[in-house]
């Protein structure tokens, strides 16, 4: 059985789960791994070997499982730091290792207690709501074997001060790249996965309010310039675009895709875009290929001055935000009274839903860590 003190700044939990979408780490991987994501959706086997392409241009591994080692070690010895001795896991939604098998294996470790984090900040059907799917799923699998199991979620976290600061320390850097002559004719795009418009309409409350995956990027793109102009003066005229869009040509999408805004920009006189993917908090394919291929591309192509902001990774204020999140959802777990960090005034999601909350617009399945 692990052992855990009580007054470990992570008590009761004894287990923390770095919850992520998944990716192929080698060629042969790549198509089953785009099966498994799509499963159920009626995409075309020709659109497959297209999105296939882009793993196959590099070597046939997504980035993302890499990186998530890398902050599970950040994470663990963040915690370490802070005198916790709770261990961190891993799991995937289409690929190794499955989140099932994690739990599956953390049960038998006797971690019962688990905090999950996940890879993604905004509050969406698919950025939130379908890992508590997940969640669910996991334990309805393994059945008896999850009966004892108790599992939490910390909130969205796109407007935590953490996570504002090292995106706005990168972009600081970023535009610290460019000659004082191009600002003028420079234009700051804030960039994130593009999603279908329906599934935006119906993020955040389930009241009718909805569009809070947008909402919530413009809050965070307002918060960074204004960090941008107040540490280094310059203000940069800035927008939201999007990228990887995919599913039915028939089915609207957030736009402006970031390749047709550069290609408008560059008609328009700009002459240098600085993108910050902000809607991802690791380089996922994504960002490798959407942006540092595709879109520096069409860039180019252009003559538009290319720079890519990088995304927070294991930048150690986004390592202590997390750890700061797990020690406020523990907190709330042991019924104590806490005030959530958030960098606006804005509305503050909370770390269980309730119903009607970023629903599943395919189907009515059950979610875990919340209130249906």
């Amino acid at each position: 059985m692990p052992t855990r003190s009580d007054d470990d700044a992570l008590a009761p939990y004894d287990a923390v789960l770095l919850l992520s979408f998944g990716g192929p780490e080698a060629p042969d991987e790549v198509m089953p791994f785009l099966r498994r994501v799509t499963a159920g959706r009626d995409v075309p086997e020709e659109r497959l070997q297209e999105v296939a392409t882009h793993y196959h241009h590099f070597g046939g591994a997504s980035p993302i499982n890499g990186q998530n080692r890398q902050l599970i070690a950040a994470m663990q010895a963040e915690l370490t730091r802070r005198g916790s001795t709770v261990p961190v896991l891993w799991g995937n939604r289409n690929s190794e290792p499955f989140v099932t098998d994690t739990l599956r294996e953390a049960r038998a470790q006797g971690h019962l207690r688990i905090c999950v984090v996940v890879t993604s900040a905004y509050s969406s059907y698919s950025g939130c709501r379908q890992y508590r799917e997940d969640l669910a799923a996991a334990t309805e699998e393994l059945g008896l074997a999850a009966v004892d199991l108790d599992i939490d979620k910390v909130r969205p976290y796109a407007l935590h001060p953490g996570f504002i600061a090292v995106n706005t320390e990168h972009l600081v850097e970023s535009v610290g790249a460019l000659d004082a002559a191009d600002l003028p004719t420079t234009r700051l795009l804030f960039v994130t996965h593009s999603v279908p418009e329906a599934m935006d309409d119906t993020s955040g409350p389930g009241d009718g309010d909805g569009n809070l995956y947008v909402e919530q990027h413009l809050r965070a793109g307002h918060l960074i310039t204004q960090g941008l102009a107040e540490r280094t003066g310059v203000t940069l005229e800035q927008e939201l675009v999007f990228c990887s869009r995919s599913g039915s040509p028939r089915t609207p999408w957030l736009e402006p895709d970031v390749n047709d805004r550069i290609e408008e920009l560059a008609a328009e006189g700009v002459t240098a875009v600085v993108l910050a993917p902000i809607g991802f908090v690791s380089d996922h394919m994504e960002v490798v290929n959407d942006l540092d291929r595709e879109a520096r591309e069409t860039a180019d192509r252009l003559g538009v001055r290319f720079v890519r902001v990088p995304t927070a990774g294991t930048h150690p204020l986004f390592v202590e935000a997390l750890v700061d999140l797990l020690q406020e959802r523990a907190a709330q777990a042991r019924g104590e009274v806490v005030i959530p960090a958030q960098a606006d005034d804005g509305d503050m999601r909370p770390s269980t839903c309730d119903p009607g909350c970023c629903p599943n617009l395919r189907a009515a399945l059950p979610a875990l860590c919340g209130r249906d």
